[in-house]
């Protein structure tokens, strides 16, 4: 391919993300975290009584905790003022449930999921996908031969409604209540849109289900809620993708992910994040995963002022099995903190952690994991991996893993390696016919090579031109 047509590709790709949209909105809450605006979500929303008491405790909260700020090496968040943020911004759309048919959606935001080729990914590679501008989801659809197996897709502002039980049974109860930590709390008062995935027993989804996110306004936040049920004996993969332009001001994203994998079942999460350098991305998701189930988490972390996201599994269940694959880009000016965390408390559970970073213009990437094999938990394994790659002397990338092993009867294995790009590999490479830039992609490729082989094609390719974007300072 020749220096023109990549160049015409790379354009191509960050036009997808970089453009803007004239706000246009039917309801724009005041900035700030108080009762009035909790009150004016759920009035807007029609929500239950049941549903507003819950935003109200975790308002409360809210309050009572302190902003995470002892962790070594976290990211800086005192930039981030919440009472500047605007936590909820309905767009002005017809139908308040969202539509099934995308002729139907205003053409600002028609136009916007054109360019980031949601339409075209659902022909070619989906079984059902999700939209969401805002803090609504605004386009909601879901193949016929899955509903009629009773697979249940549908954005979580619908199933309160619709499926009032299975919500108050899983939502922000065992999995991620409140209580878990500050920004939860911030979630679970002002959480809007999301999705709710419930697979019925020994249904397999074969086509990945996706939701997009995308805030276009500027100084908002963005509270997104997912919560999948697998039960006994199915298996579904869920592809979540994220983007927002670059503005002035700060937006947050902050939303929590809450996955329930029962006996047998087997759930793949994965997700591209692509928020802008002004974007502080603070979320919380977990699984609960019972005997003999499967939980995998797929990450791809790009973009942001600051991340902190930390995928967590609890292995409740006997046999159950975990699995973390994580990459993540940090460019000048980002501090992005990811990891994983996982809790053995069964025995023959087991759980494996690999995690990628790549830094360069003095960007900072930090591997935060977790460990614990409780006692009694005998027969379980794990084993950690991470490797960071740094283009230069002002990059930074550490690795913070913590154990705690509770029990003598399991198998532990923890490896982590630094490293710059060499001279003598560029200088291999160059001798082949590659330039110095068309060289570093190529290690880099093969650096990431773990996460795109996990995805689907059409993500694989995307995650790789979105590296490559980062690595010319071009995106963002």
């Amino acid at each position: 391919m020749s220096s023109e047509q990549d160049h015409l590709k790379e354009t191509d790709t960050e036009a997808r993300f970089e453009f803007k949209k004239e706000e246009r909105s039917a309801v724009k809450s005041d900035a700030g975290l108080t009762e009035e605006v909790v009150r004016l979500i759920s009035d807007d929303k029609d929500e239950p009584d049941w549903m507003l008491e819950r935003r109200l405790r975790a308002l409360k909260q809210y309050h009572a905790m302190p902003m995470p700020t002892d962790w070594p090496g976290q990211p800086d968040l005192t930039q981030l003022d919440i009472e500047e943020i605007v936590p909820y911004i309905r767009p002005d759309v017809d139908k308040r449930e969202g539509v099934d048919d995308w002729t139907e959606l205003p053409d600002e935001i028609k136009d916007t999921f054109d360019k980031l080729g949601i339409p075209e990914a659902e022909k070619n590679a989906l079984s059902g996908v999700g939209a969401q501008y805002e803090s609504e989801v605004v386009y909601q659809n879901m193949q016929d031969q899955w509903e009629e197996k009773g697979v249940i897709f549908m954005n979580m502002d619908r199933a309160v409604k619709e499926h009032p039980e299975l919500v108050k049974e899983y939502f922000m109860t065992t999995c991620v209540p409140p209580s878990d930590n500050k920004f939860a709390a911030l979630h679970g008062a002002v959480w809007s849109g999301g999705s709710f995935v419930y697979v019925p027993e020994d249904v397999t989804v074969e086509m990945p289900v996706q939701a997009y996110f995308r805030m276009n306004s500027e100084g908002m936040g963005q509270f997104e809620h997912t919560l999948i049920v697998a039960e006994e004996g199915s298996e579904v993969h869920y592809i979540e993708g994220c983007s927002a332009p670059k503005y002035g001001s700060h937006n947050l994203h902050s939303g929590c992910v809450e996955v329930f994998v029962e006996d047998d079942a087997h759930v793949q999460y994965s997700t591209v994040q692509n928020w802008s350098k002004n974007t502080f991305n603070l979320n919380t998701k977990r699984a609960i995963v019972e005997e003999n189930g499967t939980m995998e988490w797929v990450s791809g972390s790009m973009g942001s002022k600051a991340t902190m996201l930390y995928p967590c599994t609890i292995l409740k269940g006997r046999g159950a099995t975990d699995t973390h694959i994580t990459i993540a880009f940090a460019g000048e000016g980002q501090n992005i903190d990811t990891g994983a965390k996982v809790y053995h408390n069964a025995p023959n559970t087991s759980s494996t952690i690999e995690s990628k970073s790549i830094s360069k213009d003095g960007g900072r990437t930090n591997y935060r994991g977790l460990v614990h094999i409780a006692d009694g938990a005998e027969n379980s394994s794990t084993a950690v991996e991470c490797d960071a790659l740094m283009f230069d002397n002002e990059s930074t990338s550490d690795t913070m893993p913590y154990m705690e092993i509770e029990e003598s009867k399991v198998d532990v294995a923890h490896e982590a390696t630094v490293g710059k790009i060499g001279d003598e590999d560029i200088f291999y490479l160059q001798s082949r016919g590659l330039d110095d830039d068309d060289a570093k992609k190529m290690i880099v490729a093969g650096f990431i090579e773990p996460i795109t082989e996990e995805l689907p094609i059409e993500y694989a390719v995307e995650l790789n031109r979105l590296i490559e974007l980062e690595m010319e300072g071009s995106l963002g």
